[in-house]
């Protein structure tokens, strides 16, 4: 079976997880958390992500993430690798710090957003770490609430607008709302596909329904349709090496597809490939 493809566009909400090789510690220490805490800020910064809630476990952790101009794949790698450099140095380590690739699910705004925010904050009370949410350093749920201030790359006003427009009620509502879900159902229950969280409309808008209402399997084809086309990757990049490499990296085009584009070698787009990763 093929693992599935990441979707990748404009302002998409994603719930991504990553987990620790065997299931070990991914933080040992206050020091390891923070530093993955500032990696996160580096990498929103970098890639332009917002993230509208998130939780550190001890073994893995969890991201309400935006893309503001996509690019989920590159910033996840940002992240993940820098933190795995970090890790290993820290703590005389050599290996793999993840479990594989990072999971990300495409999840619809209008019906998820809360409901995930409040799975991932209630995650330490679901294993019995803590008894309630707010006794938890480690989430966004402190900063939500207004207890600490919140990070530049960490924006809840989205979750509580959805209570009111007075800050404090607001507030008060969603500390009532996340006690109302302990013990509740995981909305991940209702993923599809392994990576759609969402209505029948929404799964059909981002890669169609069969008859049965079964989800077709995501072909590249497909996942151009949300993506940007080659045109617009030479449109939006100044540089056309930079153009060809983004295009490449996004997974939805080979090279030799995109040296006939660019009317250039493949290995024109190889070595650009190379430099790009090089610098990044």
């Amino acid at each position: 079976m093929n693992r599935p493809l990441r979707i990748e566009f404009e302002h998409a909400l994603y719930h991504v997880t990553a987990r620790g090789d065997r299931q070990d510690y991914i933080f040992r220490s206050d020091n390891d958390r923070l530093t993955w805490l500032a990696l996160l800020g580096q990498t929103c910064a970098r890639f332009n992500f917002v993230v509208r809630a998130y939780c550190q476990m001890s073994n893995h952790y969890h991201l309400l993430l935006e893309t503001v101009h996509g690019e989920l794949a590159r910033g996840m790698r940002h992240l993940n690798g820098n933190y795995s450099r970090y890790f290993n140095r820290a703590h005389d380590l050599v290996g793999h710090v993840f479990q594989g690739r990072y999971k990300a699910i495409l999840c619809q705004r209008d019906t998820y957003l809360l409901e995930l925010s409040r799975y991932i904050e209630l995650n330490p009370v679901r294993a019995r770490m803590v008894e309630l949410p707010v006794d938890w350093p480690w989430s966004s749920y402190q900063s939500t609430i207004g207890l600490v201030d919140a990070p530049i790359w960490l924006r809840s006003d989205s979750v509580l607008r959805r209570f009111g427009s007075n800050v404090r009620d607001a507030r008060l509502s969603y500390q009532a709302f996340v006690a109302a879900g302990i013990g509740g159902i995981s909305p991940l229950a209702k993923v599809s596909n392994e990576m759609l969280l969402g209505d029948d409309q929404f799964r059909a808008s981002i890669i169609g329904v069969e008859p049965t209402g079964n989800p077709k399997e995501i072909k590249r084809g497909q996942r151009r349709a949300v993506a940007r086309s080659l045109p617009e990757y030479f449109a939006t990049y100044r540089d056309p090496k930079e153009a060809m490499a983004r295009a490449y990296l996004s997974l939805d085009f080979t090279m030799p597809e995109i040296a006939r584009h660019a009317r250039v070698s493949v290995k024109t787009v190889s070595r650009a490939v190379a430099a790009f990763k090089a610098e990044a």
